[in-house]
Formats: C-alpha cells, structure tokens, sequence
C-alpha cells in the first residue's frame, strides 16, 4: 500500500513552455523538473525573465505546458477540461501575490470569508474561520477593517489568510513580501512560515531575496529554462 503521506502535493515533470513573439520563438522553460511536500517551504530563485512567474502559472494551473506533467497529490492534470482544473485550483490551492489584490469594498474579514462562501460554505462558519485565520497573524483588532484603513504589511498578512481559507493542500506565492519594507517583510515572512508548518501545506515561493530563501527548507534556482536544487554550502 502506498502512503500518502510520501505523496507529493505538486510534482512537475520535464516541463517545457515556448512562447511565440511574431517569428521569434521564446523558449522560457526547457524540461524544468520539480516535486513539493507537504510542510514544505521551497524558495524558487533565478534573475529576472529567467521563467519563475511562468512555473508558478504552470504550476497553478493557469496555463499549460507544451509538453510534460503537472500532478497535484499524484493526479495527472494534462487531460482536465478548464472547469476541472479551476475545481482543483479553488479545491487544492492557496495564491499569494507582490500586491494583495483585495476587494477593497470589503472588509479583512469579509475578504477571507468570500473564498469560503464561494465554495459553499455558510456565512458563520466562513466568518468564524477568517476570523481565526486573521487573529493568528495578527489581525484580530483590525478585521472589520477595508484594506485602505490597514498598512501594507497589514493587507498582506490578510492576503494570506485569504490564500489559506479553503485549507489548501498548496500555496503558490509570487514575491509576497517584494512591496513591503525590510522590517514588515521579516514579519509577514515569519508569519507565513509558521503557518505553513503549523498547517502542513505545500508552499512555493518565488522571490529576489536571498535571505529570506536561505531561511526556507529547500531552494530552487531557475536557470536556462529548468530547475535546479541548490545545496546548503551554495546559500553563504
């Protein structure tokens, strides 16, 4: 019998992605290879254009590969229509953006219960699981706030808890700290680790800073289109 538990939640395999600019062909990613468990924060690392945002979107299920595998907790995701893969985004993901893309209509607490209430959930129990969610990083003064009444460091800790409010098995993050200030960063950083250990979900990512991946339990560096795991001597 298999345990699940050595599951992978995210496994790429020999990922390639060509874009096509008039007759330039652009090759972004070149048989990029990747697997994430549960517990996990990957740091993903590579200079600019190197291919990180286009992972993330592949990885998320945002776009496809031209060739590879894409499996979320050992599934083939090659063969899903596009309602089927947005099922398994709101079912198994979590996103985490440079800028938090609140509702700004709503208030913290109104912007994590929405994902809740999307996927059914009634509106106590949505609320009741925001107002946790937002209480743990810090926010239970602040959760009938709209977002142009909290600080940036604030609004991104609510975009978290927005991120984990359906209990996902994957958090995909794309510079998460990178519109903060070094300080807020630190704190929004050890935040979100925490709650990723605490929850045990699967986390990837992305970010320019050095010092804040070294600190994550794996790094990947992104270089002429594929993947590579960086050892320990490598991070300084």
């Amino acid at each position: 019998m298999n345990d699940a538990s050595a599951m992978p939640v995210l496994e790429l395999r020999n990922v390639h992605r060509t874009y096509h600019q008039g007759s330039r062909e652009v090759r972004v990613l070149s048989g990029a290879s990747a697997r994430l468990m549960g517990g996990q924060a990957v740091a993903l690392v590579g200079p600019s254009g190197a291919g990180k945002s286009t992972f993330l979107h592949i990885a998320g299920l945002l776009e496809g590969p031209d060739s590879g595998e894409v499996l979320i907790n050992g599934k083939s995701c090659g063969g899903m229509s596009d309602d089927d893969r947005t099922r398994v985004r709101r079912a198994e993901m979590g996103f985490v953006y440079q800028f938090h893309q609140l509702l700004p209509e709503f208030s913290a607490l109104e912007n994590v219960a929405l994902p809740q209430m999307i996927q059914g959930k009634v509106r106590k129990a949505a609320e009741e699981r925001a107002r946790e969610l937002l209480t743990g990083l810090g926010l239970g003064e602040r959760v009938d706030h709209r977002p142009a009444e909290l600080s940036g460091g604030e609004q991104q800790r609510t975009a978290i808890a927005r991120a984990l409010a359906n209990s996902p098995r994957l958090l995909l993050a794309d510079e998460p700290t990178g519109n903060l200030d070094p300080h807020t960063s630190e704190g929004v950083f050890a935040e979100l680790i925490g709650l990723i250990e605490r929850t045990g979900v699967a986390a990837l990512i992305a970010t320019h800073n050095m010092d804040l991946a070294r600190r994550m339990h794996r790094v990947l560096r992104m270089q002429d289109g594929q993947l590579r795991e960086l050892a320990p001597a490598e991070l300084g």
